[in-house]
Formats: C-alpha cells, sequence, structure tokens
C-alpha cells in the first residue's frame, strides 16, 4: 500500500479554523515538519483541504 509523506510548508495563523484543526488531524504543528500517512480517500480530503499549506509526495512501499 503507497503512503502520503506530507510537509507543512506554511504558516497557519491566519487560516480558518477548520483548516487548522485539519493540520493538527494530520499530525503537523511546526512549518517543515513532515508525517507519513497510509493513503486513503479520508487522508486525501485532508490534504485537499490544506493543499495550500502543503506539500505532498506518493512513497510506494513496495
Amino acid at each position: 500500500m503507497s503512503q502520503l509523506k506530507i510537509t507543512q510548508i506554511k504558516s497557519r495563523i491566519t487560516e480558518k479554523q477548520n483548516q487548522r484543526d485539519t493540520l493538527r488531524s494530520l499530525g503537523l504543528r511546526k512549518i517543515g515538519q513532515t508525517v507519513v500517512r497510509e493513503d486513503t480517500p479520508q487522508n486525501r480530503g485532508y490534504v485537499r483541504t490544506v493543499a495550500h499549506l502543503v506539500t505532498v509526495e506518493e512513497v510506494d512501499n513496495g
């Protein structure tokens, strides 16, 4: 199963509350922090919500 490597690249300070909550749900707290999550529809939705704040790479565990 592939995974997503998600890195926060912009601050969440001026963003709406739901976008701040989404970053927290992904486990991101600081600029430059990276997390690896399973590639699921739920996580894809999270990434879509905060696409302007993060970069995403697909990591294949094969």
